[in-house]
């Protein structure tokens, strides 16, 4: 009984200590469960706000406005007011024929800047990328690039269509699509690389420059946006087993339609924006980091080299897809070129209203 009395405090000693690193052993993998838990969470709540954000015309308006003002300081030069009482009722005539090839374009930029970051990972050139797009060789890395770039350069596309396409159900996050919207981008994609192939095929074997020349002359020819245009209106029909209706009508090149002052110029300025979300949404699903994360170091420019390099080419890809919805003239040009050639200052000006839109997007995250 002696001992029993002198051994029981050791017992109740090391039975206490067995309870209290089982607890602490159970609350780290509890802890860390919910930690993933909370970075999902996280990272589905930064998705939802950006989608939000996306289909709000006020929020729109006033990212318009930002990203305008930063233009100007970017050039050195006083911002100007963004709109005047006057827009409100403004309009601006516009060339129907232009808007439909313009409509009709957004798969061939987007194609084109695709496969211009393909081939600066992968070392290929593009007659040899956009055989994999043809043949169906590309990989799940390859399609989930260019789809990517297909919804980023649609986004840029439906302001100019008018400002309350964005307020429609499938105007979110490309992460957040269904599996035939992502379809109907990549079918964008695959004609495109079909006929710009066809334009192509016969300098296959030569140099990477050379292929990017020749892509740089198809790229600022407005005889070839037309029939680019026209190629991809068709084949959407045809994608739908449908009869392909004549791509123009007699005085579509003449005649004229009404576009709100206000909403051109919201859809002029805000590539970036769609540019910012595009990359963000790529990152995240390719990384997995919250947007929170990744918009941060767009906005303190603490990005690494190829994440820059990456919202460089989907702010080109933005850009270029507006071009034409404000005239078919400005393709051609000298910077309506394949990322290819473009200067460090002109890819600056360009990075300059993604981190605009990343330093106002933060604060809402």
């Amino acid at each position: 009984m002696g001992i029993i009395k002198l051994i029981r405090p050791l017992i109740l000693s090391l039975l206490f200590s067995w309870f209290v690193t089982a607890f602490y052993s159970c609350e780290s993998k509890t802890g860390s469960g919910t930690d993933q838990n909370s970075d999902i969470g996280q990272r589905d709540r930064g998705l939802a706000i950006i989608d939000s954000l996306l289909r709000d015309s006020a929020f729109a308006q006033s990212m318009a406005a930002t990203l305008d003002s930063s233009y100007y300081a970017g050039i050195g030069e006083k911002p100007l007011p963004f709109l005047t009482p006057a827009d409100d009722t403004s309009v601006v005539m516009k060339s129907k024929l232009d808007e439909k090839i313009a409509t009709n374009l957004a798969g061939f930029y987007a194609l084109e800047c695709g496969v211009g970051l393909l081939s600066v990972q992968s070392n290929a050139t593009p007659v040899t990328i956009l055989e994999k797009i043809t043949n169906g060789t590309a990989d799940s890395n390859m399609i989930l690039l260019l789809n990517r770039f297909a919804n980023a350069t649609w986004k840029a596309s439906q302001p100019f269509r008018g400002l309350s396409r964005i307020t429609k159900p499938n105007f979110i996050s490309a992460s957040s699509l269904s599996a035939d919207e992502v379809d109907k981008d990549y079918v964008q994609i695959k004609n495109a690389a079909v006929k710009l192939l066809s334009s192509l095929a016969s300098i296959g074997d030569t140099s990477l420059a050379s292929q990017m020349d020749a892509m740089r002359r198809l790229l600022q020819d407005s005889a070839y946006a037309v029939a680019m245009a026209s190629f991809l209106d068709s084949s959407y029909y045809v994608n739908l087993h449908q009869p392909a209706p004549p791509f123009s009508a007699p005085g579509d090149d003449t005649a004229l339609i009404k576009k709100g002052a206000k909403e051109m110029k919201v859809a002029t300025s805000i590539a970036g924006f769609y540019a910012l979300e595009c990359g963000v949404n790529y990152l995240v699903t390719t990384t997995g980091r919250l947007p929170s994360v990744i918009i941060k170091s767009v906005a303190d420019n603490s990005m690494s080299a190829d994440e820059k390099n990456i919202f460089a080419r989907f702010a080109n890809a933005t850009w270029k897809a507006g071009q034409p919805f404000r005239g078919l003239n400005r393709i051609t040009r000298a910077t309506f070129t394949p990322f290819y050639f473009l200067t460090e200052s002109d890819i600056d000006k360009d990075l300059v209203q993604v981190r605009a839109a990343a330093t106002r997007l933060a604060g809402l995250l």
